[in-house]
């Protein structure tokens, strides 16, 4: 299948459910589906995507992640080519954090889904307080 381009078009993700590659349980998507939609995971994809930041800088925008979860979290990111770490050659040691095109694109869609949770967070809080 190809698209107007010509180029070979992407399945969908909703074809690519129904084969079952996702809900596989040795499907390595679901490892990468973990590392993006952690807590974490999403609030630092959409942290940076508003430029590059050095790891304190990302602790301080992300309130309340531990040195630890954040190491990490930005470990998972860039072993799945989200994320870019540019450490400097200079003492003390300078180390930043980028997000690749891989980690924009990425990026550009958990942003839509914490968007939506704003916007419907009264909706979602009534619909909480209705159900104690």
């Amino acid at each position: 299948m190809h698209n107007a381009d010509g180029n070979a078009a992407q399945p969908a993700l909703a074809d690519l459910m129904r084969r079952g590659e996702l809900f596989s349980e040795k499907c390595p998507s679901r490892e990468v589906l973990k590392h993006v939609t952690s807590r974490w995971g999403v609030l630092l994809l959409v942290a940076l995507l508003s430029g590059t930041h050095r790891f304190s800088d990302l602790r301080r925008k992300v309130n309340g992640i531990s040195e630890k979860m954040l190491a990490q979290t930005l470990q998972w990111l860039e072993g799945d080519g989200f994320v870019e770490r540019i450490a400097y050659p200079v003492v003390p040691p300078h180390v930043e954090y980028r997000l690749t095109p891989l980690g924009e694109e990425i990026g550009g869609k958990v942003e839509a889904l914490a968007d939506w949770i704003e916007v419907k967070l009264p909706e979602i809080l009534a619909a909480q307080r209705e159900k104690r």
